[in-house]
């Protein structure tokens, strides 16, 4: 069952296939409600990011569960725009005490780039923000570190720098948008990837082939789509408001074969 299936990171910890995204989700009863009702499903990995503005939720959804804090894997970032050493230990401790926990699971720089000056040259800030989360993970107060949204000429200046490679770097990844040279870069270098908008936001759930395909595998074409990166052997993070649609994200326990890989990898 792909709830119960992992991945292991370089450092041996295992992060689980499929997590709950919750970009765009308000803070307050939404967010609540879809961490609350994910967990009931069975997820064990919840996404989130201090630029969400919604990890008092989050954490206040897992603390509610009474789901034994180490069975869930906790992902949250380092806002874009906040570049540099101070700064990142300073949102660290506020990401920790907003969710409520004592340590999470993977910490992410959000961005190469603030969000509104996307393209301009922040290496030195990256460097410095990778030595405050290289002491975050020294400190066992972070399980695992990486990036977000990384090409390969962003991670190389760290690479040339770090005492720890990132461990994952989440980018947005689905049928027709594959990066792949981002996804050859990373693998080449150990680096897990996790697929965030992986039905493109709804935008491709409507493309024939999808549909047709996933009549094949008695599957909903967001299953299909989410299946498909879980093939690709990476993580998957689809979001979702609705209870109903929680669970059947999660319901992809089918293989998708060769050809038809082959067929989507095409689109």
């Amino acid at each position: 069952m792909v709830l119960n299936e992992t991945f292991k990171l370089k450092n041996g910890i295992e992060v689980p296939k499929l997590g709950l995204g919750t970009w765009q989700i308000p803070d307050g009863d939404d967010t609540y409600n879809s961490v609350k009702w994910a967990l009931e499903a069975g997820y064990r990995h919840i996404d989130t990011a201090m630029a969400y503005g919604n990890e008092t939720s989050v954490g206040k959804a897992i603390k509610d569960s009474g789901i034994p804090r180490e069975e869930i894997f906790v992902t949250t970032k380092l806002p874009a725009e906040k570049k540099g050493y101070d700064i990142a230990h300073e949102s660290f401790k506020k990401s920790l005490y907003d969710l409520g926990l004592d340590y999470i699971d993977l910490y992410l720089i959000h961005a190469p780039w603030p969000w509104d000056q996307i393209g301009a040259d922040c290496t030195e800030g990256n460097i410095d923000s990778w030595r405050a989360f290289e002491e975050i993970y020294d400190s066992g107060k972070v399980k695992a570190i990486g990036i977000s949204n990384f090409e390969q000429k962003h991670i190389e200046p760290i690479l040339g720098k770090c005492k720890h490679v990132p461990m994952v770097n989440q980018i947005r990844f689905h049928i027709g948008d594959r990066q792949e040279d981002v996804t050859s870069y990373c693998n080449k270098h150990g680096i897990l990837l996790t697929a965030y908008s992986p039905l493109a936001t709804g935008r491709i759930l409507d493309d024939k082939v999808i549909v047709d395909m996933a009549a094949k595998y008695n599957a909903t074409p967001a299953q299909l789509c989410i299946r498909y990166c879980i093939q690709k052997d990476m993580v998957v993070i689809p979001k979702s408001t609705k209870k109903e649609r929680i669970l059947s994200n999660s319901q992809v326990n089918f293989t998708i074969d060769g050809d038809d890989i082959k067929a989507l990898d095409r689109l």
